[in-house]
């Protein structure tokens, strides 16, 4: 057994097992807090890979005389509800597109220039995935181009649950900061 105190100290420092240790014993309690409130597993899983993402990057704000479920929790209620009100307003945004379209043209076919950016788009995101390691290219791959589910790639990779995990939130985000930067 261990004391969570400790391994929260451990985390604060930057220790990677405790990160992980953290994360394979709140798994489960952010991802069906999440699932319940989208009923959709994807969005589930992708929300509470974020909301570690939030909590391991501010975990030197954590307060240590309040309970870390709870305050885990809590990141995970905040960013689902920032994460639908964003969706709620690009859905209006979107209504709003395809209102001016309809007024306009009923179908519109991407010009060669357009269809020049998007290929030159998708040729940086490649660039991009491809100047990654290894073991986060691949788990791209399984995972997004591949379509596998988490539970496949744990057994392609012959893995566990919490290494897959890990390893594709560092894998997005390292590749976010990427996009980001570049």
């Amino acid at each position: 057994m261990y004391r969570e105190e400790e391994v929260i100290k451990n985390a604060k420092a930057n220790d990677q097992p405790a990160f992980n240790t953290l994360f394979n014993k709140y798994w489960d309690s952010v991802y069906a807090f999440l699932l319940s409130r989208t009923a959709d597993t994807k969005k589930a899983e992708e929300l509470a890979l974020e909301t570690f993402s939030k909590a391991f990057d501010r975990i030197d704000s954590f307060d240590q005389k309040l309970s870390f479920v709870s305050w885990i929790m809590t990141i995970a209620k905040n960013h689902h509800i920032d994460k639908f009100r964003s969706s709620k307003k690009q859905a209006e945004n979107t209504d709003q597109v395809f209102d001016l379209e309809s007024k306009e043209l009923s179908s519109h076919d991407l010009s060669p220039e357009e269809l020049l950016i998007s290929d030159q788009n998708l040729d940086f995101v490649l660039l991009q995935i491809k100047s990654l390691k290894e073991d986060y290219r691949t788990i791209l791959k399984l995972r997004y181009f591949d379509d596998l589910s988490l539970k496949q790639i744990e057994e392609f990779l012959n893995e566990p649950a919490s290494t897959v995990r890990v390893k594709l939130f560092r894998a997005k985000k390292m590749l976010a900061n990427k996009l980001d930067l570049e």
